[in-house]
């Protein structure tokens, strides 16, 4: 088959490797139909990464149709079609149980294991371990598409950001990035009841397209963040969650300085680097600051949502490929606020 392989920091290739077969009973093979590129993989590519190593497919998200399964598999058929999640998971581990199967003990403590740890969704085929933990049924009427938006980014929006921050009815919610992630958050703060739902980047093609993700207001990145959203919360005295959706030292203090007493930060953004705080300033001011990997446990929640169009996550995609553009689609979604893209789907549909 053709996959798309890591052969170290900078280097990736579209090449053919050995067909993945069935090594555990309760393993399925999926023939991949969709699949994306996550900022993660872009971290991965610069070697951010170390764990993943030369030879490894790259890829975490994804919809297709169940090719073989093995013995122990109960609940997945051959001919299903389904959402491959981001997340793996034993579902009988003490994580697992407890809605944390990102740490899940039965795979080392982590269930991220797509492009990372094992081969992942950017092939054609793909094994999935526990699949019957792993693989979501995509039903009638949601589009392929739509589905591999569940894979990662909207759960990850939804249960870090606004799960995490505790976004409730008529809360005054800033999302700082409006990036796939931080419009996954908007799009999900919407529907969690928010009155307002700010909209913070330096870049004017997503702060427009944040309005049709459910944002309220919007806010160019520059000096005065902090003020213009206090200006907008309901008092001045700050906003009820800010969720931080970039992972840069600067966001997290938008972040953390916008927010008002009592209220929460929710980071998202993945940190590359050590960011401040202040805690002999805000020790005093009652505040819950949360970060995360997303488990993906509410996919089949967000999944309702599609269905009953509470949510739209097909606006999410602005770029499409076929198989083997791979490496014009890595090269679109590298230069995303150039080329003016948020997620980029590569297809294999016939």
């Amino acid at each position: 088959m053709k996959a798309l392989v890591y052969h170290g920091p900078g280097k990736k290739a579209w090449e053919d490797v050995p067909n993945p077969v069935i090594k555990d009973p309760t393993d399925a093979i999926v023939k991949v139909e969709v699949t994306t590129i996550c900022g993660t993989d872009l971290h991965i590519l610069k070697g951010d990464v170390p764990a993943v190593t030369d030879g490894r497919i790259l890829g975490h998200e994804g919809v297709g149709v169940v090719t073989e399964v093995g013995a122990d598999c109960k609940s997945v058929e051959v001919g299903d079609r389904v959402i491959i999640s981001c997340i793996s998971k034993c579902g009988t581990c003490d994580y697992c149980k407890a809605g944390l199967p990102s740490h899940c003990k039965t795979l080392g403590g982590i269930g991220w294991i797509f492009g990372h740890l094992i081969d992942g969704t950017q092939a054609e085929y793909v094994r999935v371990p526990y699949a019957d933990n792993g693989l979501i049924p995509l039903p009638e009427g949601v589009s392929a598409e739509q589905g591999a938006m569940l894979s990662d980014i909207l759960p990850t929006g939804y249960e870090i950001g606004v799960l995490n921050g505790a976004v409730k009815s008529g809360d005054v919610v800033a999302v700082i990035g409006a990036g796939p992630v931080g419009l996954a958050a908007i799009m999900t703060a919407r529907t969690a009841g928010a009155s307002k739902i700010i909209a913070v980047d330096g870049n004017k093609f997503r702060l427009d397209r944040s309005r049709d993700f459910g944002a309220t207001d919007t806010i160019e990145a520059g000096d005065n963040v902090v003020q213009a959203l206090r200006e907008l919360s309901h008092d001045g005295l700050g906003v009820d969650v800010a969720i931080e959706a970039v992972g840069l030292p600067v966001t997290f203090s938008t972040a953390l300085e916008s927010v008002r007493p009592g209220g929460h930060v929710a980071n998202v953004g993945v940190h590359g680097e050590s960011v401040e705080f202040p805690i002999e300033r805000h020790w005093i001011n009652n505040l819950t600051i949360t970060t995360g990997l997303v488990n993906a446990i509410t996919a089949p929640e967000l999944l309702e949502d599609i269905k009953t169009g509470a949510i739209a996550p097909e606006k999410f995609v602005t770029h499409q490929y076929p198989f083997g553009q791979f490496e014009e689609a890595y090269d679109t979604f590298a230069n995303a606020a150039e080329q003016e893209a948020l997620k980029v789907v590569i297809t294999n549909l016939e």
